[in-house]
């Protein structure tokens, strides 16, 4: 099995364009940049803003001697 000479490739993008049609073929790809447009979108989203991790130290810790306090005191 060699290689595919430039004829093989032209007979193959004439197939394919009687197949889909010229106007098919060329909403197939409209579709497709769309596709990568808003999955840039998406990525470049969660770049932006990201979110701050939950504060759990001091103020839990504080809350429990406030209330250990209240059932002592």
């Amino acid at each position: 099995m060699g290689g595919f000479s430039i004829w093989h490739w032209l007979i193959v993008g004439i197939l394919v364009l009687l197949l889909f049609g010229k106007g098919r073929f060329s909403d197939m790809m409209g579709d497709v940049a769309k596709g990568i447009k808003s999955f840039k979108k998406g990525m470049s989203e969660d770049d932006e803003a990201p979110k701050a991790p939950p504060q759990i130290g001091a103020n839990t810790v504080v809350d429990a001697e406030k209330q250990t306090d209240k059932t002592q005191g």
